[in-house]
């Protein structure tokens, strides 16, 4: 008999209305739900599910950013494959290059999605250089290495094995970005549990009173690189094997000022302006 076909959900990240694929693979989840319950009659009655259902950290959204979807989908989500994508960000499906169509009709559709995870264990956004700059000097330079340090000091204490894996991720000059993945569940399970214990101490180690709120997102950012060293870890240790890791390409809903987010950049690395919004 042909092996059965994975299940696969790909919880969406959104805080607000927005156009989402159409295909049954993806779960709109509305995040910060219990921020806002005014807004979860409105959302819920869209199609969204409001992070604050069953098990959640709905209340850290402002902090903790998409992650308050990724956590509510590891607690609550019931499928063989789960992912994370954002309401402006996709992972691409086979029209991907093509220009002339409706953007939408370029997402990932489910059965391209089951399609990878039939030849992968783990589905990633196409890598993001920055050429100039590691990992850990770009986020020195865009925001506070403060957090990252504590994060390693954070690993020392609770998971030393990892040490070796966090200092080669930081030292590279790309990294997969964005918060975004396919993944088998007990990979996505064990991923979650990994990534939320450290950011759990994180919240005791760094004060973030006279933070802005853009500033206190760094929760969300810093997760990005503790993608990148659990899957660096996985490798090392043979849990995972890079053939099971496979890129996917990923579209942005909306058009990206690339001259100003270009500029920041070089601001941030040559006159150590910090970002002060998102792009």
């Amino acid at each position: 008999m042909p092996e059965r076909a994975k299940r696969t959900v790909i919880a969406i990240a959104a805080h607000k209305p927005y156009r989402m694929p159409a295909d049954p693979v993806y779960q709109p989840v509305y995040v910060g739900a219990a921020l806002h319950p005014e807004a979860v009659e409105e959302m819920t009655a869209m199609g969204y599910v409001p992070d604050d259902r069953g098990e959640n950290i709905s209340a850290k959204n402002p902090g903790y950013c998409e992650l308050t979807a990724l956590y509510w989908a590891w607690k609550n989500l019931d499928a063989d494959c789960v992912g994370l994508a954002h309401y402006r960000r996709h992972f691409a499906g086979r029209n991907w290059r093509r220009r002339d169509t409706d953007p939408f009709d370029r997402v990932l559709d489910g059965r391209e999605a089951r399609f990878l995870m039939s030849r992968a264990r783990i589905v990633v956004p196409v890598r993001q250089n920055y050429y100039i700059e590691s990992l850990y000097s770009h986020y020195a330079h865009t925001h506070d290495h403060a957090h990252l340090d504590a994060v390693r000091e954070i690993l020392a204490e609770r998971d030393p094995g990892c040490l070796g894996a966090f200092d080669r991720t930081v030292s590279r000059t790309y990294g997969y970005m964005f918060n975004m993945l396919i993944a088998e569940r007990p990979l996505f399970d064990a991923y979650c549990s990994w990534l939320f214990g450290i950011l759990g101490q994180l919240e005791e180690r760094v004060d973030v009173s006279g933070m802005t709120a853009f500033e206190q997102r760094f929760y969300g950012r810093v997760s990005e690189i503790l993608f990148n060293v659990w899957l660096e870890r996985q490798q090392e240790t043979g849990a995972l094997a890079p053939e099971e890791i496979r890129e996917a390409p990923y579209l942005y809903m909306e058009s990206i000022d690339w001259i100003k987010k270009g500029t920041a950049f070089l601001k941030a690395k040559f006159l150590h302006k910090k970002y002060d919004g998102s792009f």
